[in-house]
């Protein structure tokens, strides 16, 4: 047994390591009265075979609590945080390829990395959870992780700023898992949960989780009085059946995991859903604005565009009409196809007869229209009954806005939306011209 004694005084350090009763006596006799006398020490000297261990023993006043965080080493380069292993790191190299950015790495035993299309960039792969205590930090700019450990490491912290909530990989979300036998057989809310007598200061709840931040808020807000939290670093699921917990609060993707282990959600026992975000400190952004922004625009313009051309196929089918705005009064009048502002329709020719002096003539119209994948077959059955042939479908790539709209929202949570120019260059400048006079008001009152 490990018991740490911090009676002592003026003490850094101390071992008690002893075979035996007599060795144990002799070491308690080295000792300040105080010490020896100590419950600890005394069980020590009466015991054979004891092994005790007091350590760390500093003063009290020796230690000087850090209530802010430090600033960070000043530096040139911009640094993004990737998560360096498991699902999340693989999901976001495959979306930085989709945007067509190529991290370049090296040696595959190194931590650090480029982006040869952003020069400037540094990526340091790390674990997720340290990729978002170094955003809090300062020591990275710039971060794509799991919303539930930004949620839970980020603690709240106004420092940090989602740029873009939805990278839609890494879907899962964090719910309770309940036994479904014993005392639980019946519990299927939350409500249920809440009310069962059982719950006291001397028996409270135990939940086992690895989201401690998180649950201690969500069991505040939800009422519940005793609750213990425990920790497992991994196999949480079997918790509840040894005994040593009552349910789990975990990260559910499928929920065949629980099922297995005799585990079922409750309605109202889901948390948080989570997905790959893109995360900023906001002090880098106020501070080295005309660094920063540029590249933070430019990666939302790749991310956006991409991913809103992941939802949508461009459909392309021959139709007869009179005239191109009777074409497409047709279309506009299905739902599905609208497309994103509307069809382009364009006249198609060829060749009328088999004579080489045979002049091309008009006789369809070409319809292009983005479509969305859901519904991509009911919007062809639409086309076709329209009285549309040869309908072709084709992957797209990109979609480019004139402006993102989290591009924009960023912009407001920096206080730059009344800006003339939305242009990233524009704002840099004047957020570095408004940080410039702050720092020189600062420094003139520290003068005073």
């Amino acid at each position: 047994m490990l018991q740490p004694y911090t009676g002592l005084r003026n003490q850094q350090s101390l071992l008690l390591c002893s075979p035996g009763a007599q060795r144990c006596a002799a070491v308690a006799q080295l000792l300040p009265a105080r010490a020896a006398a100590s419950p600890i020490v005394q069980q020590c000297s009466r015991r054979r075979g004891c092994l005790q261990l007091a350590c760390s023993l500093i003063r009290r006043d020796d230690v000087s609590t850090v209530t802010k965080l430090p600033k960070p080493m000043p530096r040139d380069s911009i640094r993004l945080g990737l998560p360096s292993k498991g699902r999340m790191a693989e999901d976001t190299m495959q979306l930085l390829k989709d945007c067509a950015l190529s991290v370049y790495k090296p040696n595959p035993r190194q931590y650090v990395a480029s982006i040869p299309q952003i020069p400037g960039v540094e990526v340091w792969f790390q674990r997720a959870s340290d990729v978002v205590r170094k955003l809090r930090l300062g020591d990275i700019d710039l971060g794509i992780v799991g919303y539930d450990m930004f949620s839970e490491i980020g603690d709240e912290d106004d420092d940090l700023v989602v740029v873009h909530e939805d990278l839609d990989f890494g879907h899962c979300h964090l719910a309770l898992g309940v036994p479904t036998t014993g005392k639980f057989a019946y519990v299927t809310t939350l409500e249920q949960l809440r009310a069962m007598d059982c719950w006291t200061a001397e028996m409270p709840l135990r939940v086992v989780t690895g989201y401690h931040a998180i649950a201690k808020r969500w069991f505040k807000q939800q009422g519940f009085e005793h609750v213990a939290l425990l920790t497992a670093d991994g196999a949480l699921e079997a918790a509840p059946a040894m005994g040593c917990a009552d349910i789990i609060l975990d990260l559910v993707s499928t929920g065949v995991t629980l099922k297995e282990n005799n585990l079922r959600e409750i309605e109202g026992g889901r948390i948080l859903d989570s997905q790959g975000v893109l995360v900023a400190n906001r002090r880098s952004l106020l501070e080295r604005p005309q660094q920063l922004l540029p590249v933070l625009h430019e990666l939302l313009e790749r991310l956006d565009a991409h991913l809103k051309a992941e939802q949508f196929y461009s459909v392309i089918a021959n139709m007869r009409g009179n005239s191109p705005e009777e074409v497409a009064t047709l279309l506009l009048k299905e739902e599905g196809l609208k497309g994103l502002q509307g069809p382009t329709i364009s006249p198609v020719y060829n060749i009328n007869g088999s004579s080489s002096g045979a002049a091309a003539v008009h006789g369809f119209y070409a319809c292009t229209v983005c479509v969305a994948k859901k519904k991509l077959y009911q919007s062809v059955k639409a086309i076709q009954k329209l009285g549309g042939s040869g309908v072709l479908v084709q992957p797209m790539t990109y979609i480019f806005d004139e402006e993102p709209l989290r591009w924009q929202r960023l912009l407001a949570q920096l206080g730059m939306e009344d800006a003339d120019s939305k242009e990233p260059a524009a704002i840099a400048a004047l957020m570095q011209q408004a940080h410039g006079a702050a720092a020189a008001t600062a420094a003139a009152g520290a003068r005073r």
